[in-house]
C-alpha cells in the first residue's frame, strides 16, 4: 500500500458476561462497525484489529491489550493515515481524590474487561503520539464519555434539552466509581480509598499514568498537529444506552453506534465530523433517548469529512 494511505482501526467490545455489570450489545456493536468500516470506508480487514470478552476471543480487551493495540497501530501511521479507534463498553468518573496534586476535576475513562481503567490523560498521550498529517478519530459508546481525550477542544458539547423517557429496553453503560474501586479493592487487599493505589498494586507500569508518580503526570509536548478527534455517546455527565429491543428478531446494540450507522447510511458520500454528530443527536432524540453525543476536535477537523484523509495532508503533499 502507498504510503501515507493506510487506513488502521482498533475496535473494542466489552460486554462483561456473566457478572452483575453485564451488557448485551458491545460486541454486537463493533462487529458491525466493522463491517461499515471495510464496505464504506476502504478499511482492509487485516487492518482491522477486534478486541473483545466473547467467549474463546483471541485478544482479550485489558487495560493492556487495549494500550497495546492503539500503540502498535499509531507506531504503523505516516502522515496521510486514517486511524480509528471504536470502544463500546462501561464508563466511569473518577472523583478528584487528591486536587492537592493539582488534580481538580472528575476524570473520564473507560473500563477495560481487566478494570485496568484507560483515562482521558492516556488518550491525550496517545494522540500527541501520532504524526503529523495522520488523524486519529475515536468514537466511544460508553457512559461519561464526553471529553475521553483530555485537553481537546470543544465543538459539539453540553446541551440542556430536558431529560425524554424510552420506549425501548435499555441499560446504561455506566459503571459507578463504587464499583470500580469495591472491585480492586478486593483484588489488591490494600485498604485505601484512592483508586491509583489499587491500580498501581495490580498493573505496575501497566496502570493509567494518571496515577504513576504518586499522582503526578507532566502532559508530554504535543508533536505538532493535534489531530485527535472524538466523537462521544453521550457528555460526560450523562449516561450511554445499552439497547435491548425485546422484538422479532432484534439484536442488542448501543444506541449510539447505531445511530451512526443511520446516519451514515442515509447520507451518500463523506459526512463532516460536526454534521454526523448533529445528524446522530437527532436520530437520538428521535427514538426518545436523552444522551446528548458530542464532538471534540480542532476547528479544522470539526469540518472535516469523518475517516477520510485530513485536509493539510494535501497541503503537505502539494509541498513534496
Amino acid at each position: 500500500m502507498e504510503a501515507g494511505k493506510k487506513r488502521l482501526a482498533t475496535l473494542v467490545g466489552c460486554n462483561y458476561a456473566h457478572t452483575r455489570h453485564e451488557l448485551n450489545g458491545c460486541i454486537n456493536d463493533v462487529h458491525a462497525m466493522r463491517d461499515v468500516l471495510v464496505s464504506r470506508f476502504g478499511f482492509a480487514p487485516g487492518d482491522v484489529a477486534l478486541l473483545t470478552d466473547a467467549p474463546g476471543s483471541a485478544v482479550l480487551p485489558t487495560g493492556a491489550n487495549i494500550r497495546g493495540a492503539l500503540a502498535a497501530m499509531i507506531g504503523r501511521a505516516e502522515p496521510g493515515d486514517v486511524l480509528f479507534f471504536h470502544y463500546s463498553g462501561h464508563g466511569t468518573l473518577i472523583p478528584p481524590v487528591r486536587p492537592h496534586h493539582g488534580w481538580h476535576k472528575p476524570d473520564e475513562a473507560i473500563v477495560p474487561c481487566d478494570f485496568n481503567l484507560i483515562t482521558d490523560l492516556d488518550f491525550r498521550q496517545l494522540v500527541d503520539r501520532v504524526p503529523r498529517g495522520a488523524s486519529f478519530t475515536m468514537v466511544s459508546d460508553s457512559c461519561h464519555s464526553g471529553g475521553l481525550i483530555d485537553k481537546e477542544k470543544e465543538q459539539i458539547g453540553p446541551s440542556t434539552v430536558a431529560a425524554c423517557s424510552s420506549a425501548a429496553v435499555r441499560k446504561a453503560r455506566a459503571m459507578p466509581f463504587e464499583s470500580v474501586l469495591s472491585h480492586l479493592a478486593s483484588l489488591s487487599g490494600i485498604d485505601s480509598l484512592h483508586v491509583g493505589d489499587h491500580l498501581v498494586e495490580l498493573f505496575g507500569a501497566e496502570a493509567s499514568a494518571r496515577f504513576s508518580n504518586g499522582g503526578k503526570h507532566p502532559m508530554p509536548d504535543p508533536l505538532g498537529h493535534d489531530d485527535g478527534i472524538l466523537l462521544s455517546g453521550c457528555q460526560a455527565n450523562e449516561t450511554s444506552a445499552d439497547m435491548s429491543p425485546y422484538e422479532a428478531g432484534g439484536k442488542a446494540y448501543g444506541a449510539f453506534t447505531n445511530a451512526v450507522q443511520v446516519v451514515l447510511f442515509e447520507k451518500e458520500g463523506a459526512v463532516g465530523n460536526k454534521e454526523l454528530v448533529m445528524g446522530v443527536r437527532k436520530v437520538l432524540r428521535e427514538q426518545g433517548l436523552s444522551q446528548h453525543p458530542c464532538l471534540y476536535c480542532s476547528d479544522e477537523n470539526a469540518d472535516a469529512p469523518f475517516l477520510w484523509p485530513p485536509p493539510h495532508h494535501q497541503q503537505l503533499r502539494a509541498c513534496m
